[in-house]
């Protein structure tokens, strides 16, 4: 038996462009926030909390571009690709607790102009960057070693792409619509091996947003009811190279994600996973407890992934690798589909049959090297 929600979403919104060169990065936010917004059936004199991560001019300037006032409760923090994955938890945790009764969550960038919102580096990469560390590389070490000690092939990996692409071919609005072949992603050249051209995401504008309401909101808004049961997180450090590649944080926030929603991964019907790499979906899978740490090339293979026949339909969008990833924060569209598969609104040819949990995942910064997980667990009441 599942645990009650904490708090239900209210709102989505998925900016549709993916380039975006005639508007300001204040349109965008102002365009989201009014889709968002249109979408719950709410204004914006009912917020009174709100959630973003690094932007211009920090909180106080959002604040003032939104015209939110009366705002009980604050959240800033930047967790890279698990950043929104995160605010599911932390603005549910804030309702359950009285902070707040109707939180706005979300994020804008153009990465594609440069306007994107980055932290400040780390001390450690003054060291790293001079002896030709890069994030793709990090990835690639990842793949490197698990190929090393499982067999995993980049055929496997490629499953991964194959998938995406093809549900990407429903989205009018994804960056790469074209399906693809295992063939024709094995013949990209490499970026950094194992990892190919195609194995890695795409960069475009635009953007997203969710609102979590308490249940009377929820309830007085006429909406289908989905809910958060369920938020873990954790970081991994690089602990001076005795870090194990084959694994994420996820083995960590998947655990405690299901032990918090009394449930296991036999109950999901739906998997929006974040996917920087095609590694970060194979290495996720296994980590979440989709399959046994090592299987995770067979697991991929023969169409798992495919909505609405596969084992574990996962990312009906195109996800990162073929439909968007604005500002390099990804868990926010990943949460945005997860609803969409909950409320039965996704594609029709795509949409899961009586789809009542998702999984939703975000991997920030980088598996081979230090990165924040966040693993959170969605429901539809009737």
């Amino acid at each position: 038996m599942s645990r009650a929600p904490l708090a239900y979403v209210a709102g989505i919104y998925e900016h549709p462009d993916r380039a975006i060169d005639d508007r300001s990065l204040a349109s965008v936010y102002l365009e989201i926030v009014a889709g968002v917004l249109a979408d719950a059936g709410l204004s914006i004199s009912d917020i009174d909390g709100f959630h973003t991560s690094l932007n211009p001019g920090g909180m106080p300037a959002m604040a003032d571009l939104l015209g939110l006032s009366g705002i009980r409760h604050f959240d800033g923090t930047d967790l890279g690709g698990a950043t929104y994955v995160s605010s599911l938890g932390t603005a549910a945790r804030a309702i359950q607790a009285g902070d707040a009764s109707v939180v706005l969550v979300v994020m804008a960038g153009l990465p594609r102009r440069g306007l994107f919102n980055r932290a400040v580096p780390g001390p450690h990469a003054v060291y790293e960057l001079a002896h030709g560390s890069t994030l793709v590389g990090q990835y690639a070490l990842a793949a490197q070693r698990h190929m090393h000690e499982f067999g995993t092939t980049r055929a496997d990996l490629a499953e991964i792409k194959v998938a995406s692409a093809y549900h990407a071919s429903f989205n009018p609005n994804a960056m790469l619509p074209k399906r693809v072949t295992l063939d024709e992603v094995l013949e990209q050249p490499p970026i950094a091996e194992p990892l190919h051209r195609m194995d890695c995401c795409v960069v475009s504008d635009g953007g997203g947003a969710f609102i979590l309401v308490n249940e009377e909101v929820a309830r007085s808004l006429g909406k289908p009811l989905v809910g958060v049961v369920a938020q873990a997180e954790t970081t991994r450090n690089w602990d001076n190279g005795r870090l194990d590649l084959t694994h994420t944080g996820a083995i960590q926030t998947g655990a405690q994600a299901f032990a918090q929603a009394g449930m296991s991964p036999a109950d999901v019907d739906y998997a929006s996973i974040y996917d920087s790499f095609t590694i970060t979906v194979l290495l996720t899978l296994e980590d979440l407890g989709f399959c046994e740490k090592g299987q995770g090339g067979r697991f991929v293979r023969d169409g798992a992934l495919l909505s609405p026949s596969g084992v574990l339909p996962l990312n009906t969008d195109g996800g990162g690798l073929s439909n968007n990833h604005p500002d390099m924060r990804g868990g926010m569209i990943r949460t945005i589909e997860a609803v969409r598969q909950l409320r039965g609104q996704a594609h029709p040819e795509l949409q899961v049959p009586s789809c009542e949990v998702a999984i939703v995942h975000g991997s920030g910064f980088s598996l081979g090297a230090r990165a924040m997980s966040s693993t959170s667990i969605l429901v539809r009441e009737s």
